[in-house]
């Protein structure tokens, strides 16, 4: 099982750097005006949306607007938390992995339906967007492994120091 946990470690490791820095150089353009952001970082978003053809970031509708601001508020700072964990082996890591997992998965279902349904996207785009529905998938399963062997806990759950202190008379 411990090589299981490291091997879904290693793997999310990655996914979760890049959305911790992609997710407030582009995300937040798709919220905030971009008076705020140097110009090559709004070259960057307008090569993105040319190349993958990324018809949400350029129309914006309501429900998209509204995944940025759950990314934004809630998915960026776990991920950075979850970050921290792998690096440092923290015993709540599955619990934040779990809530982090579940989030990703439901937003991006929400995003490909509407990429699928609409036929508006392109083939690149679905594939830009697609890889995080089994990165939710991954983050899940993480949350549901027990944490790493290098984990320890400061809570007596599961286990009673008083007893282990008591001899028998």
């Amino acid at each position: 099982m411990g090589a299981l946990v490291k091997l879904l470690d290693i793997v999310l490791f990655p996914f979760l750097l890049t959305i911790a820095l992609a997710a407030p150089l582009m995300d937040f353009q798709a919220i905030l005006p971009h008076g705020l952001y140097p110009d090559y970082l709004i070259n960057l978003k307008q090569w993105y949306t040319r190349e993958f053809g990324d018809y949400l970031f350029v129309e914006k509708p309501n429900f998209f607007v509204g995944l940025v601001w759950l990314e934004l508020l809630f998915q960026w700072p776990l991920t950075l938390i979850n970050l921290y964990g792998i690096l440092g082996a923290k015993s709540w890591l599955p619990t934040t992995c779990l809530i982090f997992g579940a989030s990703v998965f439901t937003s991006t279902v929400a995003i490909s339906t509407e990429l699928i349904l609409s036929g508006k996207a392109s083939d690149k785009m679905l594939t830009s967007y697609l890889p995080f529905l089994g990165f939710g998938v991954l983050a899940t399963l993480r949350g549901l492994m027990p944490p790493s062997g290098k984990a320890t806990s400061g809570s007596a759950f599961g286990r009673r120091p008083e007893l282990a202190r008591k001899k028998k008379a």
